[in-house]
């Protein structure tokens, strides 16, 4: 089950990355127009990916022994979204050693 889960989440990654460089190709980040930013519908988007964003690392605090990491996790997830959490899902799924079940991915370690 990892190893799909391995497949998933680079395939996750590898979509974001590319829609964010294409994005990015388009059209600066940093310019915006103010119609979008200032748009209801942004806004409550944004109040949602970032409340998305902070019941992931919820879940990075569980798993974390150290408060120092998750609190750097807490930053890189803040600025880099679903980017950093890929990036997470897939540090951890690799550190488990071979035919690991599903529960050490998501489980604390001991």
């Amino acid at each position: 089950m990892t190893g799909r889960l391995k497949i998933i989440f680079t395939l996750i990654l590898l979509t974001i990355l590319s829609g964010t460089i294409w994005a990015s190709l388009q059209m600066p980040f940093w310019k915006t127009p103010q119609a979008v930013v200032t748009h209801p519908w942004f806004i409550a988007t944004l109040i949602d990916c970032y409340l998305g964003f902070f019941t992931f690392w919820l879940w990075v605090v569980y798993k974390e022994a150290s408060v120092i990491r998750a609190g750097i996790w807490l930053v890189l997830i803040f600025a880099f979204g679903n980017i950093a959490m890929a990036t997470y899902a897939l540090i951890t799924l690799w550190r488990l050693p071979a035919g690991a079940p599903i529960e050490a991915f998501l489980l604390r370690r001991k």
